[in-house]
C-alpha cells in the first residue's frame, strides 16, 4: 500500500493554491466534492488535496496547543536544495519576500533553531500556511556545521 495525498481544508482555496505554488506544488486536477470547490495539487513532496469550506470556523491551533490531538504539520526537507551553502534562514527570508510580493501571509511559528535527532542534526523553522496549518523546514547539517 502507497500513500495517495493529503487533505487539507481551506478557507479560501484559491489563496491556498497560491501559497502552496511558492512551494513547488501545481495544480492537477479541480473538481468539486458535492457542493464545494477542490483540488489536486503535486510536487516533488507528494499530492496534497485541498477543500474549500464553506462558513469556515477557527480551527484549533495544533502549533501552540500542547494538548491538541491530530494532525500536527506538513515537514518538508530542504537539505538538497539548500546544498549550495544556502542557509535555513537565507531560503526562509527569500520565500518570505516572494509571499509579500505576491500579497501573501507570511507567519513564522518558530525561527530556524538546531535540533539533534538521534545522531542528526537538522536546521528546522515552523511557519503557517494561509489557514494557520503549521509547515516545519529541515535543513540536514552535515558532521563540520
Amino acid at each position: 500500500m502507497k500513500g495517495h495525498h493529503i487533505s487539507i481544508r481551506t478557507a479560501d482555496i484559491h489563496r491556498a493554491i497560491a501559497f502552496y505554488e511558492t512551494l513547488g506544488f501545481e495544480v492537477k486536477e479541480r473538481f468539486t466534492t458535492g457542493y464545494t470547490l477542490a483540488c489536486w495539487m503535486e510536487g516533488e513532496a507528494g499530492r496534497l488535496e485541498f477543500i474549500e469550506v464553506p462558513s469556515p470556523k477557527a480551527a484549533p491551533d495544533p502549533f501552540g496547543d500542547e494538548h491538541y490531538v491530530g494532525y500536527y504539520h506538513l515537514s518538508f526537507d530542504l537539505s538538497e536544495a539548500l546544498k549550495d551553502d544556502l542557509r535555513l534562514e537565507d531560503w526562509l527570508n527569500a520565500w518570505r519576500e516572494r509571499l509579500v510580493k505576491e500579497s501573501l501571509p507570511f507567519r513564522v511559528l518558530l525561527l530556524p533553531t538546531t535540533q539533534v535527532i538521534g545522531e542528526q542534526s537538522y536546521r528546522v523553522a515552523f511557519a503557517a500556511d494561509p489557514d494557520g496549518m503549521p509547515l516545519e523546514f529541515l535543513q540536514q547539517l552535515n558532521g563540520s556545521d
